[in-house]
């Protein structure tokens, strides 16, 4: 089933005017992007206004010198095949793929298209590319190997906001591809800070009751969310899941946060969405995607939601609060 995905008309009201369409090459051509994400653009709609941004401010605008195909799999990753084939049909002229899951089906779909992977964990090991600074092939863009390590940082943080916290739950899903090297950074967060971990898996939302179920029987103190794109989709009923169990919980994204979570950290996502517009903008002008070496996220952001904590009676301490990006009311 292709799910395309109708994005609001609204988005292109607020985007800020940029360079003049003349100055996007080559002239005279209306380029085709495909833009291929395994969660919903409806759901988390920042990052992908951002890459429209990013597109704009580079003098390419939609329904003049670029065509933009989206395809959303909605959190449902065997859909991902499908769709990046249907990319591939269409002939466009470059796929932006956001996410793991994304990247993965859209480089097993095509080694001609040019691929701009968006937060992407370990590209190399997964063999998407060959290093960072030479990536070779079809694939370049930005990468999650940084933001996967803030899966740990997530934990240490957790930790100091809940100094009496030993034993952890930690939400994956083993569909995501991307998921083991977030899930190998908590594991020697947890060894350094001296904490248990309660392992568990979710491939769908029909699975969340079983795992708090768990997690409630387990008496964990805490619940840390490895971020991917069906965790986002439901963000708002694992931050409700979490609540009604009193479970304190750290996610990725401040959207996750925004949506009831305790406490989010990780990349800004806005920011990497709009800097991969810098690779779409220099492939389609004649540059080859395997020698832009691959760049990782330098924003990121804390975001606590102290609503939340007095629901759940706690106190975050001061050396927390101050450094966050975002304190939530």
């Amino acid at each position: 089933m292709i799910v395309r995905v109708a994005l609001a008309a609204t988005f292109a009201l607020g985007l800020l005017a940029g360079p003049s369409v003349a100055d996007a090459q080559p002239a005279g051509k209306v380029q085709r992007i495909g833009y291929l994400l395994g969660t919903s653009s409806t759901v988390s709609p920042r990052p992908v206004e951002a890459f429209r941004q990013g597109l704009r401010g580079l003098g390419w605008v939609e329904g003049q010198n670029i065509v933009i195909e989206y395809r959303s799999a909605e959190g449902r990753y065997d859909r991902l095949p499908d769709l990046a084939a249907d990319l591939v049909r269409l002939k466009v002229d470059i796929i932006a793929a956001a996410g793991t899951a994304a990247t993965t089906a859209a480089k097993n779909a095509t080694r001609a298209i040019p691929i701009v992977m968006i937060g992407v964990g370990d590209p190399v090991g997964l063999e998407l590319i060959a290093s960072l600074a030479r990536p070779g092939g079809n694939v370049t863009g930005l990468t999650f190997s940084v933001g996967m390590e803030t899966a740990g940082k997530g934990l240490e943080l957790l930790k100091e906001a809940l100094p009496k916290v030993r034993r952890v739950a930690v939400l994956t899903n083993p569909a995501n591809p991307g998921q083991p090297l977030a899930l190998k950074n908590v594991k020697a967060a947890a060894r350094s800070l001296g904490m248990q971990l309660q392992l568990l898996e979710a491939r769908g939302p029909d699975e969340f009751d079983g795992t708090f179920a768990a997690m409630a029987k387990e008496r964990v103190g805490a619940l840390l969310v490895v971020s991917e794109a069906m965790f986002n989709i439901h963000r708002v009923r694992l931050a409700d899941l979490a609540a009604r169990n009193k479970l304190p919980s750290m996610h990725g994204f401040r959207e996750d946060a925004e949506a009831g979570g305790l406490m989010s950290y990780g990349p800004d996502l806005a920011d990497l969405f709009r800097r991969s517009a810098t690779y779409v903008d220099k492939i389609l002008k004649g540059a080859k995607p395997g020698d832009l070496p691959v760049e990782q996220p330098t924003k990121f952001e804390l975001v606590i939601n102290l609503k939340t904590a007095k629901a759940l009676g706690l106190t975050i301490p001061a050396s927390v609060l101050s450094r966050a990006d975002q304190v939530i009311e």
